[in-house]
């Protein structure tokens, strides 16, 4: 039982940075990816950002460079920093976690109810 909330979406011009914020709360041992994805308007899911429990991140070729991914362990939060804004970085922003191992007393795959990300003049 993994809950995910995030926050830290809004509306910022071109160029501008916004910082979201993913907290998650439950049952968290072993190991699990943490990862941000986006949903832009009349557009299929896509993995922006992923980071490991070690550190090892990932990320789409489009926000190489802009955005950056940091993982708290400590805290159990998942950061993703935006620089440089684009309109069509607009999309819904969601937080998923991902056990590598996965369990059979429980998911293994949880969503946040996603944020709302929109750049434009």
């Amino acid at each position: 039982q993994v809950q995910l909330v995030e926050s830290g979406g809004g509306l910022v011009q071109p160029g501008g940075s916004l910082r979201l914020t993913c907290a998650a709360s439950g049952s968290l041992s072993g190991f699990y990816t943490m990862a941000w994805y986006r949903q832009p308007p009349g557009k299929q899911r896509e993995l922006v950002a992923v980071a490991t429990k070690s550190g090892t991140t990932n990320y789409a070729d489009d926000v190489k460079g802009r955005f950056g991914i940091s993982r708290d362990n400590a805290k159990n939060t998942v950061d993703l920093q935006m620089n440089n804004l684009k309109p069509e970085d607009t999309a819904i922003y969601y937080c998923n976690l991902r056990r590598i191992f996965p369990v059979t007393s429980g998911q293994n795959e949880y969503w946040g109810q996603g944020t709302q990300v929109t750049v434009s003049s």
